[in-house]
């Protein structure tokens, strides 16, 4: 299944179908994403729901979410630094 950040938003807030949701975590879980994000409150990087609002009704957000997943970097939400996530870590279609 195809996740998206629209998506990521709603499992968020817990809006998403169980089944839908099952998926979305096992995509992140895979990733390892989940060791430094959570649904709903910062860890090491900032929570799913608030990724959601910052970039809420941005045309572009969905590609330049990947971007920035892509390349890693630091600054947007502290200094703690994201590494990069390679397409061998994630595919293009489960990170999007």
């Amino acid at each position: 299944m195809r996740t998206s950040i629209p998506l990521l938003g709603l499992l968020a807030l817990g809006l998403v179908a169980p089944a839908a949701r099952a998926d979305v975590e096992a995509n992140l879980t895979k990733a390892g994403c989940l060791a430094c994000h959570t649904k709903d409150k910062k860890l090491v990087g900032p929570a799913y729901k608030d990724v959601a609002a910052k970039y809420k009704g941005q045309a572009d957000a969905v590609p330049k979410l990947m971007e920035k997943t892509r390349k890693g970097g630091s600054g947007v939400y502290g200094p703690v630094p994201m590494p990069p996530n390679p397409v061998d870590k994630i595919s293009d279609a489960d990170l999007k």
